[in-house]
């Protein structure tokens, strides 16, 4: 566990091996015990690759309320895993909202981030979020604070507040160029129901970086998490991992 300033822990593992690393930042209501997550870890420790995976606060086994969350908190908390936990370069795998982190991380921290692989990556989720919320959700945001929305990929909604809401444009980064220079892979399902797949593209034109690999995949999900998705998957991290070595 990792103690933070305002008496909250972060809950993480780390495997020691060659650099550059590689850090897991999972997705929104999302864990570090995850398919993804796991099978990286199995993985890279297999190449004998330093790992890390952690829980951003009120996710898994990190202390804290999901309802206190925002982006710029949740980018702190991966800033602070990357700070305390881990040395050397690494490689930022960011699945969904881990994507939009990851790409904060490397603005934030580039003489540490060595690259960057995207799985669904979704900069600026929230205000699709606010577009796409039918109104009954606007109306319990604007009463109550909070919307408990139905999720297809759990049995617990996915609880959205106006806290995140209002902070999502301070995080914004398809309102101009990322000026991330690092090398990057954007992993992205064709059939993905919860960020389009033209965002990769997007993402790809904001990028400042030259070396930037976008792989659709005609029939992948939001998920990516088929044998398939994650041997493709490991084999974009570990491209990375071999160009920085």
């Amino acid at each position: 566990m990792l103690p933070r300033p305002d008496g909250q822990s972060l809950a993480y593992y780390h495997t020691p091996g060659f650099s550059p690393g590689v850090i897991f930042c999972p997705g929104f209501m999302s864990d570090m015990e995850g398919t993804k997550a796991l099978a990286l870890e199995k993985a890279m420790t297999s190449l004998h690759r330093s790992y890390t995976r952690f829980d951003y606060m009120g996710h898994g086994r990190s202390t804290g309320s999901f309802t206190d969350g925002t982006i710029s908190r949740w980018t702190d908390d991966a800033l602070a895993i990357l700070d305390n936990c881990t040395a050397g370069p690494q490689i930022i795998v960011g699945s969904s909202m881990g994507g939009w982190i990851g790409l904060r991380m490397a603005l934030l921290r580039p003489e540490r981030i060595a690259g960057f692989v995207g799985i669904a990556a979704a900069p600026d989720f929230t205000a699709r979020m606010w577009e796409d919320m039918p109104p009954e959700g606007r109306a319990a945001i604007e009463k109550d604070g909070f919307w408990a929305e139905p999720s297809e990929y759990s049995d617990e909604p996915y609880i959205i507040t106006r806290k995140l809401l209002d902070d999502g444009p301070r995080n914004y980064l398809l309102n101009g160029p990322i000026d991330v220079t690092c090398p990057v892979h954007l992993l992205q399902g064709m059939q993905d129901d919860s960020v389009p797949w033209q965002t990769a593209l997007q993402i790809q034109e904001a990028l400042v970086s030259e070396d930037v690999t976008v792989s659709l995949i005609k029939n992948g999900d939001h998920r990516l998490s088929t044998p398939d998705n994650i041997t493709g998957l490991i084999l974009a991290t570990e491209r990375i991992g071999n160009l920085r070595q």
